[in-house]
């Protein structure tokens, strides 16, 4: 890389916000937990489903995980497997992995059995925590499972009364849990269990293994990106500073986190469960953002909302439901937009509705998550991905890894202490992605503007050429999703005999009398011809991964 720019995002960074974070104070994670945890005792942590635990209790549940895996003698750095949705037993047993010196495997509790026994295989766990709703598919891997341990949690078991009910009807009535048959331990009585046990602090430090965080696998096999507990610590801290100048917090007000995306995946893990923590904030629980009405009749109920992370197909779902006009947001801060392109079109109407506008931002599981951010003091859309935050490096590369001038297409290179170590057992998918002067290659296609603001054009994997001209995506998906009568579309490339590749375009309608000749058309005025889709085909609904983010390679199935 040649060039060697200065980065010119720096002048242009808000007021208060530093070009460089400050030295980590906290030894680990689990030192930065017993420093909240301690800090912020009388506080309430967790909401779930009308019940509120403090950070008190949590400090003991978590710390009660934390001795009963010590119980086990598993070997130092052993893989802990967790498998749940948004349920207070998650952030127990991550909490309380990471206290015990253990590293956290994070499982999406949408997995197949095929997927779940690779994912355990590779990152060899030898314990499993799962949601009983999932242990059926634990029982189908069962004859082939490594895991010495396996602890499954009842819904609802650690809400007191209203969790039994809620057990019973999930059990009873709504039949939510398949039957299954697997050797286990209940959660209530590993916890019990650890709380007989005298817990022994670990020596931990920043740079053994936090979590293997697995990718999304959007467009290959999922990797293991092993997270340290400096990368997972910078970037919360990076996240924070970047954040602060506008929240306009005041010193005795607790902010209130939603926490709507799964904290499994690296977006909702860093940006809501430890920022949150590390502000002493209320984490609001959502189970099943999937269930869109019951989703909305909760946010009725939480007019304290500040901090709202989300997808773009999580705000499409939102507001095109009548009864989310009832939804009143009067002390949200900021919304912030991840995991995929926030497309122009969804957050005008989301801004129409909330008074706020979506702050996008970029990351991935191989940087902790977040690179770029758009600052909570911009008053509209902007489009792109905002800038690099404090102690981060981005550079544009091509394919030679040459860095290329602002303002040129290439792949988005990027440098900071929130970027993984390596990929767990892939030395040579390691090497591919990092540069020789310690850069890793996103994959994404992107640009730097003059002014320091990056913006992202299309996974590299997923650009579609046609007859010699590349063709983004997002780009064809944007202009797609502002035609009436369109509500959800995704474009792939498919081969062609003359042109190499074609644009084929995926569209849920939510007006049923529109037809492909009206499509067709509409591109053609809004789009030179090789970026135009030659087929449509209308679909009830995309494929999607449990954060929302469209599956192009599924559509490529089809």
């Amino acid at each position: 890389m040649a060039l060697n720019q200065s980065k010119p995002w720096l002048k242009n960074y808000p007021a208060g916000v530093e070009q460089e974070i400050a030295p980590l104070k906290n030894t680990s994670l689990a030192d930065f937990l017993d420093e909240c945890l301690g800090r912020f005792e009388k506080r309430k942590a967790l909401e779930a489903m009308g019940r509120f635990f403090s950070y008190r209790e949590l400090d003991r549940l978590s710390k009660d995980f934390a001795s009963y895996l010590q119980t086990l003698n598993l070997e130092p750095g052993a893989r802990v497997a967790l498998m749940y949705p948004n349920v207070v037993d998650y952030v127990v047993a991550m909490m309380g992995t990471l206290r015990a010196g253990y590293v956290v495997v994070n499982i999406n509790p949408l997995y197949t059995a095929r997927e779940l026994e690779a994912q355990l295989q590779d990152s060899g766990a030898s314990v499993f925590a799962v949601l009983e709703n999932f242990a059926h598919i634990y029982q189908k891997i069962l004859p082939q499972s490594s895991i010495r341990q396996v602890i499954v949690s009842s819904p609802g078991e650690l809400l007191g009364l209203k969790g039994h009910l809620i057990n019973w009807v999930a059990k009873r009535i709504k039949k939510l849990i398949p039957a299954w048959d697997i050797p286990y331990i209940p959660f209530k009585e590993a916890l019990r269990m650890g709380r007989g046990h005298h817990f022994q602090k670990p020596d931990i430090g920043l740079d053994d293994i936090a979590f293997l965080q697995y990718t999304g696998g959007t467009t290959g096999v999922s990797k293991g990106a092993v997270l340290l507990h400096r990368n997972i610590l910078s970037n919360v801290s990076q996240i924070e500073a970047w954040l602060n100048p506008g929240l306009k917090q005041k010193p005795e007000q607790q902010l209130a986190f939603l926490c709507a995306l799964p904290m499994t995946h690296i977006f909702a893990l860093t940006a809501c469960a430890f920022l949150g923590i590390a502000k002493g904030g209320l984490l609001i629980l959502v189970p099943n953002p999937r269930d869109i009405s019951g989703f909305i009749k909760m946010l009725c109920k939480h007019p304290n909302i500040n901090i709202f992370p989300g997808v773009n197909t999580l705000f499409h779902a939102l507001i095109h439901r009548p009864e989310f006009k009832k939804v009143k947001f009067p002390n949200l801060l900021v919304t912030i937009g991840g995991g995929m392109a926030v497309h122009k079109k969804t957050a005008d109407h989301w801004q129409a509705l909330t008074g706020v506008p979506i702050a996008q931002g970029y990351g991935l599981s191989e940087t902790s998550p977040v690179v770029c951010v758009n600052t909570p003091l911009e008053k509209h859309f902007t489009g792109h991905i905002g800038m690099p935050i404090p102690s981060t490096d981005v550079v544009i590369l091509d394919d030679d890894e040459v860095e290329l001038p602002y303002g040129t297409t290439g792949e988005i290179a990027i440098k900071g202490p929130q970027v993984m170590q390596e990929y767990w057992n892939k030395p040579e998918e390691t090497e591919h992605c990092m540069t020789a002067d310690g850069y890793f290659k996103s994959g994404d296609i992107g640009l730097i503007t003059a002014e320091g603001n990056v913006q992202i054009v299309d996974r590299k994997k997923d650009m579609i050429v046609v007859a010699g001209f590349k063709v983004f995506p997002n780009e064809v998906e944007d202009v797609l999703s502002q035609m009436m009568g369109i509500q959800e579309c995704a474009v792939i490339g498919v081969p062609h005999r003359k042109l190499g590749e074609i644009v084929k375009a995926y569209v849920v309608r939510d007006d049923h009398h529109l037809t492909e000749a009206q499509i067709l058309q509409y591109c053609k005025d809004q789009m030179t011809s090789y970026k135009r889709p030659r087929k449509i085909v209308f679909l009830s609904d995309l494929p999607k991964s449990n954060v929302g983010k469209i599956l192009r390679r599924e559509l490529r199935n089809l």
